[in-house]
């Protein structure tokens, strides 16, 4: 016969939960933060750029030899909606990003403001030239949005961008995080 008691789940309960707790009270490692402030403002880099105007643009093209090339009509704010909701759970990445010290708190800071500043523009401003693109707008309502978003936000935009970076690769050294920075 076994004399030994049984064991109560409630203990083993307590325990699960309070490593679940710790565990997620623990900051998140240089690399997985450095990923998710940095890393992913790659998809806006281009932003208030001829390129991204001629990438949304480019979404309309149709090639007469090339049947299934052949659009909908729908295609740039399509493609551009879906972007907007990737900025959006970058954006909320972000914001659940648990920062430790100043140097990750102000990355944080900096990254917030970035999306901040360009996801209204593309729900607004890009969206409207995605949609005037779709519909075989005229070039100069086309180039008039466009000119509008580089004088309105470019300036602010390259500025905030900049910054981030700085402070990105000055991160990325002291925690030893091998990046390309492109050059």
């Amino acid at each position: 016969m076994n004399k030994l008691p049984a064991l109560s789940p409630k203990p083993f309960v307590s325990l699960l939960i309070l490593l679940s707790l710790f565990l997620s009270a623990c900051s998140e490692t240089p690399e997985h933060f450095f990923d998710i402030a940095i890393l992913n403002t790659n998809m806006i880099n281009d932003f208030a750029s001829a390129d991204l105007a001629r990438h949304i643009n480019d979404e309309t093209k149709e090639y007469p030899d090339i049947p299934s090339s052949k659009k909908k009509g729908n295609e740039a704010a399509t493609n551009l909606n879906n972007k907007i909701l990737y900025l959006e759970q970058s954006l909320e990445k972000v914001k659940k990003l648990s920062a430790s010290g100043d140097e990750e708190k102000e990355i944080k800071a900096l990254s917030q403001q970035l999306y901040e500043l360009v996801i209204p523009v593309y729900k607004n401003e890009y969206l409207a030239y995605a949609k005037l693109c779709d519909s075989k707008g005229s070039q100069s309502a086309k180039d008039e949005i466009i000119n509008s978003i580089d004088q309105k936000y470019g300036a602010r935009f390259e500025q905030n961008f900049n910054a981030l970076m700085e402070k990105g690769k000055t991160y990325a050294q002291l925690n030893n995080i091998q990046v390309n920075w492109g050059k």
